[in-house]
C-alpha cells in the first residue's frame, strides 16, 4: 500500500522458517508453547505477539477465509465453527519484515501450568513473552501485538504493565470488561456464549479460581446459595455444574456463575487504563453488542495514549480474519519501525454509519455535534418528542415462564433523513408484583415495507439499579453492580439503562422503534445468539410501564443529523403532491 507522500514496507521476504512448540520459559517455571514465523534472513526485526487459549495450529492453517457468522454456531451437518481462528495470516506481515510469534497462554494446548482466565498469572506470562522475544536473536528489540477478540483483549490487559519492549498494540474487537460486556451484561448473567467458548479451548486444564479466594468452606457455602437461585437451575446443565465442579469445563462456569456482583473476582478481569501508556489502535464493528463493542468506546474514553478507533459494518470479520491487514501493517510501520506512513495524521475515528453504508470521521466521542433529544413513552404505543399528555395510561405486560411479554413503542414514519450516532439511554419508570426485573431493551428500525432490524440493546437488572453519579454522564449511566437492593412489590421505580452505543441512518419513511421486555428474543443469527443466553425469572410477574407528567419515561437518543423539526405525529403527509 502507498500514496503520493509515503508507502508502506515492501514485501520483500518470501522464504519464511516456521518454528513449531518453541518453549518459552516463564519466571515460576512453567513453560509456553508458541509457533514462530520469521523470514529467512539473519536481519533483526520488530516482534508481533498474538496469544491465546485455542487450538495452536489452526490459528495459522492456510484455509479459505469464510464468514464468521455463518459457522461460529453451526447447525448438523454444517462445517464446524472456526469463530476463535483470530490471530491472522502470518505470512502478510512476515514478507514484510516482521516476525509473528502465536502462542497459547498458559493452562491449555502444550503450554503448562493451570488456566487463569484472563487473571493476573495469566497477563503477567504475556509481558514475558514480549520480553523473552525481545531478546531473541532474530529480533530488533522492537514489540507489537496483533489480533481480534482474546487476541485482543489480552492486548489491552497487558499494556497497562507497560513491558518495556511492547510499542504498540493493535487490538480491535476486544472487550475490557468482562462483568459488563460479557458476563453479566447490566447484572444478568450471561450463560450461553462462555458456555459455547470454554468448549474451544485446547485441552485446557482449569482449576476453580473461586476456591482460591474463599477457600473450601466459603466455595461449599456459594454452591448452596447457588443451588438455591430457580432462575439458575432452571437452565439445563448449571446445576450439574455446581453439583460437579472439577470436571471438564465447569470450573470456568462455576467461577462465573457464583461470582454474581462485582467485585474482587472481576476487578481483576478489567482493564486498567490509568498506567498505559502503549499507543493503541481500537475498534469494533455495530454488530457486537452484546461482547466487544463497549470496550472500544470505553478504551476511547480512558486511554490517554496515542490512538485510533474504528468501528465497522455489522458484520464481523471473515475466519482467518484479514481485513485490517493493511490498516495493521500502516500501524506497525509507524510504530515500530519509524516509518511515516501518514496514519497519524489522519482523523483518529472512523465510523461505518449504517443506512448509507459510508465512513464518518471524527476526532472525539462521542461526537460533538450530538444532540440528546427525549423521545418520550406514550400510550398507544407511540415513541415522540412530544411531552406526555394529562392522564396518560400506563401499560404492562406478563413476564412469566408460560408468556414472555413485551411492549414496543414506534415514532411516526421518519420525515428528514435523521442520522443517530452515540449511545444511548432509557429513562424507565415501572413497577413490578415480584422483587425482582430483568430489562432487556432494544432499538430497531422499521422499514416502509414494515420489515425491522435490531440495532443495539440494552439490560440492567432491577435489583441492581443503583447509578453512580459520580462514574455516569447523562448519556451513560454507571451501576456499580456491587449489592442487590430487592424492589418493594407495586413500587414505582425509575431505572436507567443504557445501551451500547449505534450509528444508523434512519431514512426517510422509516420508523424508530423501541422495545421493552424482560426475556431474549429468538436469536436470528449469530449476533444476536451471542448477545443472548440470558437468565429469565421463573416466578411470574406482572410489570407496569409509566408514562405520564408525574412519571416521564423517555429514550434519549443521539441526534447527530436531521431531525431539525422533529417528527410528524399526522405522519407528514403533504397537503399537496410535490
Amino acid at each position: 500500500m502507498f500514496s503520493t507522500t509515503w508507502k508502506t514496507s515492501e514485501r520483500k521476504y518470501n522464504n519464511i522458517i516456521c518454528e513449531r512448540d518453541v518453549r518459552i520459559p516463564m519466571s515460576d517455571g512453567i513453560e509456553l508453547s508458541a509457533d514462530i514465523w520469521r523470514p529467512d534472513s539473519a536481519e533483526k526485526f520488530p516482534g508481533i505477539l498474538g496469544i491465546h487459549p485455542y487450538p495452536q495450529q489452526a490459528q495459522t492453517a492456510p484455509i479459505m477465509p469464510n464468514s464468521f457468522s455463518s459457522v461460529t454456531f453451526p447447525h448438523p451437518g454444517e462445517e464446524k465453527g472456526r469463530g476463535w481462528i483470530e490471530s491472522g495470516d502470518p505470512n502478510f506481515l512476515v514478507r514484510r519484515g516482521y516476525v509473528q510469534v502465536v502462542a497459547n497462554v498458559r493452562g491449555v494446548g502444550h503450554s503448562g501450568g493451570t488456566y487463569d482466565f484472563m487473571g493476573s498469572k495469566e497477563i503477567h506470562d504475556v509481558a514475558e513473552v514480549i520480553e523473552w522475544i525481545a531478546k531473541q536473536s532474530w529480533c530488533d528489540g522492537k514489540v507489537g501485538m496483533f489480533g481480534v477478540s482474546y487476541f485482543a483483549w489480552i492486548q489491552v490487559f497487558t499494556a497497562a504493565l507497560n513491558p518495556p519492549s511492547l510499542k504498540c498494540i493493535f487490538a480491535p474487537h476486544g472487550l475490557t470488561d468482562f462483568y459488563r460486556d460479557w458476563i453479566y451484561r447490566g447484572g444478568i448473567f450471561a450463560y450461553n456464549f462462555i458456555r459455547a467458548l470454554a468448549k474451544d479451548y485446547n485441552n485446557p486444564r482449569f482449576e476453580v479460581i473461586t476456591r482460591r479466594m474463599l477457600g473450601e468452606s466459603g466455595l461449599k457455602k456459594a454452591i448452596d446459595a447457588a443451588l438455591q437461585d430457580e432462575d439458575l437451575m432452571a437452565v439445563p446443565g448449571l446445576a450439574d455444574v455446581l453439583k460437579n465442579i472439577d470436571q471438564g469445563i465447569n470450573p470456568i462456569m462455576a467461577d462465573v456463575m457464583l461470582n454474581t456482583l462485582d467485585g474482587p473476582f472481576w476487578e481483576e478481569r478489567k482493564a486498567k487504563y490509568d498506567t498505559t501508556k502503549v499507543p493503541a489502535y481500537i475498534g469494533g464493528c455495530w454488530a457486537t453488542y452484546g461482547l466487544h463493542l463497549p470496550g472500544a468506546f470505553r478504551g476511547w474514553e480512558n486511554l490517554k495514549v496515542p490512538k485510533k478507533m474504528v468501528i465497522g459494518p455489522p458484520m464481523y470479520l471473515d475466519r482467518p480474519f484479514f481485513q485490517f491487514q493493511f490498516e495493521a501493517l500502516r500501524w506497525f510501520d509507524h510504530w515500530l519501525k519509524g516509518i511515516d506512513t501518514g496514519f497519524m495524521k489522519e482523523r483518529p475515528i472512523k465510523l461505518f454509519v449504517m443506512g448509507t453504508n459510508k465512513w464518518k470521521e471524527a476526532d472525539d466521542w462521542p461526537l460533538p455535534e450530538t444532540k440528546w433529544t427525549p423521545f418520550y413513552l406514550h400510550e398507544g404505543e407511540l415513541l415522540s418528542e412530544h411531552e406526555h399528555w394529562p392522564n396518560e395510561a400506563q401499560v404492562s405486560y406478563e413476564d412469566s415462564p408460560w408468556h414472555r411479554g413485551h411492549v414496543d413503542y414506534y415514532s411516526p414514519p421518519i420525515v428528514e433523513d435523521t442520522e443517530v450516532i452515540g449511545p444511548i439511554v432509557l429513562n424507565l419508570y415501572a413497577s413490578t408484583t415480584d422483587p425482582e426485573v430483568l430489562w432487556l431493551v432494544s432499538l430497531r428500525e422499521v422499514d416502509q415495507e414494515g420489515k425491522e432490524k435490531v440495532l443495539t440493546r440494552g439490560w440492567l437488572r432491577g435489583t441492581h439499579r443503583e447509578v453512580d453519579p459520580n462514574r455516569s454522564k447523562p448519556w451513560a449511566p454507571y451501576h456499580p453492580h456491587n449489592k442487590s437492593e430487592p424492589l418493594i412489590p407495586g413500587k414505582i421505580y425509575e431505572f436507567n439503562i443504557g445501551f451500547i452505543p449505534t450509528c444508523n441512518l434512519f431514512k426517510a419513511g422509516t420508523r424508530i422503534k423501541l422495545r421493552i421486555s424482560s426475556s431474549d428474543d429468538a436469536p436470528r443469527h449469530a449476533f444476536e445468539q451471542i448477545a443472548a443466553g440470558n437468565l429469565k425469572r421463573q416466578s411470574s410477574s406482572r410489570i407496569t410501564v409509566y408514562q405520564d407528567a408525574d412519571h416521564p419515561s423517555h429514550l434519549l437518543l443521539p441526534v447527530t443529523g436531521g431531525n431539525v423539526i422533529g417528527t410528524f405525529l399526522s405522519g407528514g403527509k403533504p397537503y399537496v403532491d410535490f
